[in-house]
């Protein structure tokens, strides 16, 4: 996180129910022993509320498709989390967005997945190499702590992680799609 943004940023908490947004004093600031899990509760109504992240910026509370729009968001796991310099990424700005930017990102983790169940593991560091230079963009999106520089990831860890990925988007868009 930027020193900038440390010294300067509150995080943002939201109410759904209240259509509301609270900035929260960091605990540390309040007494250096406690830190920041403690759960945020709304003032209003007392329920917590969702940490929505530094970048957030809230719609008028009379407009009620937006706080829906934003509930939905939050359900699937997209907020405004940034160190306030380059910003949260791409954000869904409408239903249909959001449900599209999640059939896109499950049809990528399908080919991820296409690609390891079709994959033949290269038997010598010649292979390996080729191998590298030619799918490079498939081997390395398997996060680091699933594979080391000296191990390749074996063909049925990497299905096994887009299984996984898949099935996480499967649900998210079954939220979506229900509301």
């Amino acid at each position: 996180m930027c020193r900038y943004a440390m010294s300067i940023y509150k995080p943002h908490y939201a109410c759904f129910e209240c259509k509301k947004v609270f900035k929260r004093k960091l605990l540390k600031d309040v007494n250096r022993d406690m830190n920041e899990t403690s759960p945020a509760k709304c003032p209003q109504c007392g329920n917590l509320m969702a940490d929505m992240g530094l970048d957030f910026k809230a719609p008028a509370s009379k407009d009620i498709k937006s706080w829906q729009h934003v509930k939905s968001l939050y359900s699937v796991g997209i907020t405004f989390h940034s160190c306030g310099c380059t910003g949260p990424g791409y954000i869904p700005a409408d239903r249909e967005r959001l449900i599209a930017f999640l059939r896109e990102k499950m049809l990528a983790f399908q080919q991820q997945l296409a690609f390891w169940r079709a994959r033949v593991a290269p038997g010598d560091k010649a292979a390996r190499d080729r191998e590298i230079s030619k799918s490079w963009e498939y081997l390395a999106k398997i996060p680091r702590v699933r594979r080391s520089k000296k191990e390749a990831v074996s063909n049925e860890e990497a299905k096994k992680y887009w299984l996984e990925r898949i099935y996480e988007v499967e649900q998210k868009l079954s939220l979506v799609e229900g509301q």
